[in-house]
């Protein structure tokens, strides 16, 4: 809401953290446990978390028949009335004047992004990126890395990391990394991270999963396989001068493979 006669604090750090709810998400491409591609589904699974900040990863564009072929990460964005930022992982020409077939990872945004780039990763198999955005928030701006690491090995998955730390250089020190790590937050390959991130599932005072009847699982946060949550590969990970107040594993309702992750920001002012 505007204020006319300018009686609103000035951004600042005396000034109260900034709220943001993410969500991470590996949609397999709209394809759910019952093999069906419903992209319907997947767009009201992530409509009922009410994010600000969406990161997907195995979202298709005009890949073929498994997704019906048809645009997911710009029908998502439109179905939910969210800004777009899209880091393909695969891209490839077609025979179609005009269109590419792309895979990889999108960020879907209630805020303004500011600045969007996607970074290549090293390694063999399926080729991986990582989409680098930034958005601003009020008062403040928050760099957000969306990644899906490779399933090949450890130490394919270690020269992944590395990279990805080399894109958050001190003038970009207030952000978060988000994704599908292919491995449990604990791994020897993810220490990296532990010196200028901290895994937001740890930090948050209140946590929820889907462990149901599984109460030796409870409070883990698994979201893979969706059927049978018990590893946590899908992961929030923050710097310094970001909070968390809630982390979540919602139902997906089937449409996907993986859970979606639901976390609760609160990002320092005037950073």
């Amino acid at each position: 809401m505007s204020d006319p006669l300018g009686t609103r604090p000035a951004p600042g750090p005396d000034q109260p953290p900034v709220p943001v709810r993410l969500v991470t998400f590996n949609t397999h491409h709209g394809v759910g446990d019952d093999g069906r591609h419903d992209l319907p589904r997947l767009a009201t699974v992530l409509a009922a978390a009410d994010a600000d900040l969406i990161c997907l990863q195995e979202v298709d564009r005009h890949f073929g028949g498994r997704s019906e072929d048809v645009d997911q990460a710009l029908l998502l964005s439109r179905a939910l009335d969210m800004q777009l930022a899209w880091g393909p992982a695969i891209d490839e020409p077609r025979r179609d004047e005009g269109l590419r077939r792309q895979y990889g990872n999108a960020l879907l945004s209630r805020l303004p992004i500011l600045i969007s780039d996607v970074h290549p990763l090293p390694g063999s198999g399926e080729p991986r990126s990582a989409l680098r955005t930034m958005v601003e928030l009020d008062g403040a701006a928050l760099w957000v890395t969306t990644t899906h690491l490779s399933t090949r090995s450890p130490e394919e998955r270690a020269e992944q990391i590395a990279a990805i730390a080399q894109l958050h250089t001190e003038p970009m020190e207030t952000g978060v990394l988000v994704g599908d790590f292919n491995a449990d937050p604990r791994a020897p390959e993810l220490a990296p991270l532990t010196g200028r991130f901290t895994d937001a599932w740890e930090l948050a005072p209140d946590r929820e999963d889907r462990a149901g009847w599984r109460f030796w699982q409870a409070r883990r946060g698994g979201t893979h396989p969706a059927r049978r949550p018990h590893r946590r590969i899908d992961q929030v990970w923050v710097s310094p001068g970001v909070g968390v107040t809630r982390a979540h594993v919602l139902d997906a309702a089937g449409a996907s493979d993986h859970l979606p992750l639901v976390v609760d920001l609160e990002v320092r002012s005037g950073v």
